[in-house]
């Protein structure tokens, strides 16, 4: 009995210790370094090196066809951007600001790009400081989605995938529940503009000029491929009228625009500057005004110059293009790391990235996590690209959850800083209105970091994305289910009751948030004190199966995955193979099971482990 006491205690050992969370061992299956011989450990070095290489190789890919994806989505949805935008009547509503920003930086792929168009828009009176901070909210929202889209990259592995998909969406989660608490706030109080106003005229800012870091290297092939005329769409937005009718992508990388005092002639008197310089002759108005002249110098030099096909074409090629080389390098890095980060390398690589500072400066570790995801993201001068190359690093288990969210975070103050330099390029005239908006960008993301980051039980978006990460390991469709909602469907239902009138979206927010806030609550006390409530509260089995479990949609799911695929039942095999692996991760319960019934001895191990399965 001792011995069948022992067994059971080790299958619950191992039940227990199979935490989804927890970074897996990847072991060195080589054969050691002490066994080789000369020629086998030059190899093995040359070997590392090429795999080093390639690595690098595939990430300067990974991070152009990153901002091929972004020109792509410009010209795709630019223009339409630039249409919303100008639409400054609907941006004087927060909430509509707010969505406008989450929408138009999803079309352009750039929170850089959409933050540059609130600020000529701001420089040219078209909007003000105090209605810009909602959109700039909007732009920290809209830039998350790319990690977010890469980890579905990832989601082959249900394993991986639960890890890639939560180290993603904390990003998300950070950003939202910031938008929660800080938009009311700022509505209410106008914090985040009152702050950075003091701030403004507390310091004699002089105009500088904005750095290129590793665009310097990235420009190269990128430049190479497409090249955009930005201006346009902020033309668009301050209502140019002939900026509607230029291409977005640039011919001409050189030019010379000349302004004279010329003669000129035309009908009506509108053409006239001065009665002292006009003249009429013949019903035609004789005048001297200035003119200016823009000669065409050189030509760029991208694949697309002498194209003649629409904004449209050229974007939906570059977006299928870019797509493809995006998920093709992201697959070939997560393939080398797996071979590269094994045994000894892996073990050292993880304590570096995972281990906190020994008490009682452990807490400080975090907040160093923070600095270097900021300098990081000011390097690549995008927090799109720091997120999105981390989270394959989530997904393979080198970098736990815990410690991908203060990275996400130094990720959002880095993308700012680079904003605040890119600001001080800004005319005389326009610097402080510029420069502003950039501090606001900057202190939302540290005020959202006072909230969610130092007090550990703060830290929601942790909870939040590792819950979220479970129900798509389970239920992989829901990811894409996420997506839509969170970032398309939530925020089009919001813009059109902030349309309709604050009536119309008090009176139907209101309940929904009353009824939100009730559920959280019944779950929370169903997990922690289920005694304080009603028995028929202390679980939703008095619900529809579909009201509170995803099985009946997994079910219509499949259903319609089975009939749209050709070959269904290998898709089906293929599943029910990747669910067992799921189930007996290590094949420890397999192991000691067959030995159970080989082996005579072990009859009374044999029942207690029947018992107890």
């Amino acid at each position: 009995m001792a011995a069948a006491h022992s067994t059971v205690a080790l299958i619950e050992g191992e039940c227990d210790a199979a935490d989804p969370w927890d970074l897996p061992d990847m072991k060195d299956t080589g054969v050691p370094w002490s066994v080789l011989d000369t020629t086998g450990k030059v190899l093995r070095v040359l070997v590392a090196v090429g795999k080093v290489i390639l690595l690098l190789g595939f990430l300067y890919t990974f991070i152009c066809s990153l901002d091929i994806l972004s020109s792509a989505f410009q010209l795709v949805g630019g223009k339409a951007a630039g249409d919303i935008f100008q639409e400054n009547s609907v941006l004087s509503n927060p909430l509509a600001g707010l969505v406008i920003g989450v929408l138009v930086t999803l079309l352009v792929q750039s929170s850089s790009t959409s933050s540059s168009i609130v600020v000529s828009m701001v420089s040219s009176g078209l909007l003000t400081v105090q209605l810009a901070v909602p959109i700039i909210m909007g732009t920290n929202i809209g830039t998350s989605v790319t990690n977010t889209l890469v980890a579905m990259t990832q989601a082959g592995d249900r394993r991986t995938f639960r890890r890639a998909f939560a180290g993603a969406t904390v990003h998300d989660f950070f950003n939202w529940l910031s938008v929660l608490v800080l938009l009311p706030l700022e509505v209410a109080t106008g914090y985040l503009y009152l702050v950075t106003k003091l701030i403004i005229d507390s310091f004699s800012i002089k105009s500088g000029e904005a750095p290129d870091l590793l665009n310097v290297i990235t420009d190269l092939l990128t430049e190479s491929i497409i090249q955009l005329d930005e201006s346009v769409i902020s033309g668009i937005a301050t209502g140019d009228v002939e900026a509607r009718n230029k291409s977005l992508i640039k011919k001409w990388c050189q030019t010379f625009t000349n302004t004279s005092l010329m003669n000129v002639t035309g009908p009506g008197s509108g053409n006239c500057t001065s009665p002292s310089v006009c003249s009429v002759n013949g019903g035609r108005i004789f005048t001297t005004k200035n003119v200016s002249v823009t000669y065409y110098i050189q030509k760029c030099e991208h694949l697309f110059v002498d194209v003649t096909l629409p904004d449209l074409a050229v974007g939906l090629i570059l977006l299928a293009v870019s797509l493809l080389v995006l998920c093709s390098c992201l697959v070939l890095i997560v393939k080398l790391l797996n071979s590269m980060l094994r045994g000894q390398v892996a073990v050292v690589i993880k304590k570096i990235l995972n281990t906190d500072f020994p008490f009682p400066f452990g807490w400080v570790t975090g907040y160093i996590a923070i600095v270097v995801g900021a300098g990081m993201t000011f390097i690549v001068q995008s927090s799109s690209v720091f997120t999105s190359a981390i989270t394959p690093l989530v997904g393979i288990g080198v970098i736990s959850i815990e410690r991908a969210y203060p990275l996400s975070l130094g990720a959002n103050i880095g993308t700012t800083t680079t904003a605040l330099v890119a600001a001080m390029a800004s005319p005389g005239d326009t610097l402080a209105n510029a420069l502003q908006i950039a501090l606001v960008h900057f202190l939302f993301n540290i005020s959202g970091i006072i909230l969610w980051y130092p007090v550990p039980f703060t830290r929601i978006p942790i909870r939040l994305a590792k819950s979220l990460g479970n129900i798509t390991a389970s239920y992989r469709w829901f990811a894409a289910v996420y997506i839509i909602c969170c970032f398309f469907i939530f925020p089009f239902i919001i813009f059109s009751l902030s349309l309709a009138g604050w009536q119309v979206l008090l009176s139907v927010g209101i309940p929904l948030l009353i009824m939100l806030f009730i559920i959280v609550a019944i779950n929370i006390l169903q997990r922690q004190q289920p005694r304080c409530l009603p028995t028929i509260l202390r679980s939703w089995d008095f619900l529809p199966l579909w009201a509170h479990s995803l099985a009946p949609w997994d079910s219509v799911v499949a259903l319609i995955t089975a009939k749209s695929c050709c070959c269904c039942k290998c898709c089906l095999v293929a599943a029910d193979e990747q669910d067992h692996k799921d189930k007996e991760p290590m094949g420890t319960k397999k192991d000691l099971m067959v030995e159970m019934y080989d082996n005579p001895a072990m009859s009374a191990e044999r029942e207690v482990y029947i018992t107890h399965l």
